[in-house]
């Protein structure tokens, strides 16, 4: 019986024997305070020994965050990004859920994002990196990014392109354990590693920007006992094979720190 890691090996075979290396990285959602899961997404990332983006809600914020992160992220492998302000839906009953969408004022959008930058701006492994709330923001917000000092966008999908606006680096995530329109719990061994099969075979082949790292995106305090089994397995997999790479987030965004 075949193995259901046998797609990604092969995939990943298929990119050492053309020269090549396939590179990932990982971001994690949602955090606002510690916890025993902020615990263990840290403990995992250390003990595989490969980095992780770390999705900071501004707003609400526990400022005993700062601690855990000079505790957990002195060997500089968790960086901070900025996960909108409030993770607040402004979406209508019909729409889907946004923080950062064209509901309301340009002005009082970006006021809130200028307003969480300062709120993150000294945490330890800050990066001016822009993280919108379920992965959405309105196309006329892009563009303002740079001038609140922003060098990253970093949504959920195949990017159309490195630099969306002029300096300003977008790098997407592509793999979701989770099954959020249903279940709300893992998805399944074979049905994940089958988008990052996908993605990888795209970038490979020339359909996908061959250059966008193949992302990883986790929601530590929404995990089942499954799906962190997956995660460990998956970043496990990455590391130990010849022909790829978890990357960290200053490799991929320059300008960032």
């Amino acid at each position: 019986m075949k193995d259901v890691w046998t797609p990604l090996s092969r995939e990943l075979d298929a990119w050492g024997a053309a020269g090549r290396t396939a590179t990932f990285w990982w971001r994690d959602d949602d955090a606002r305070a510690p916890s025993r899961a902020l615990d263990r997404l840290a403990d995992l990332q250390a003990g595989v020994g490969v980095p992780v983006a770390l999705a900071v809600v501004p707003y609400g914020m526990d400022p005993d965050l700062a601690g855990w992160l000079r505790a957990h992220g002195d060997h500089g492998g968790i960086a901070v990004l900025q996960h909108g302000y409030a993770h607040q839906n402004f979406g209508g009953p019909r729409q889907k859920r946004v923080e950062l969408g064209p509901q309301r004022p340009a002005e009082q959008v970006i006021g809130e994002l200028a307003q969480g930058s300062q709120i993150l701006e000294r945490l330890p492994g800050a990066r001016r990196i822009l993280v919108p709330p379920w992965n959405r923001i309105a196309r006329h917000l892009i563009p303002i990014l740079p001038d609140l000092g922003f060098a990253g966008l970093s949504t959920f999908g195949a990017r159309r392109r490195a630099q969306p606006v002029a300096d300003l680096t977008q790098v997407n995530t592509h793999i979701d354990p989770i099954d959020w329109k249903a279940t709300r719990r893992f998805r399944g061994t074979g049905a994940v590693l089958a988008d990052a099969v996908a993605h990888l075979e795209a970038r490979r082949t020339g359909t996908a920007d061959a250059e966008e790292p193949t992302g990883l995106l986790t929601h530590h305090l929404a995990h089942d006992s499954a799906t962190w089994s997956f995660i460990a397995s998956f970043v496990g997999h990455i590391a130990a094979h010849e022909a790829a790479r978890m990357v960290a987030v200053d490799d991929m965004f320059a300008r960032a720190a």
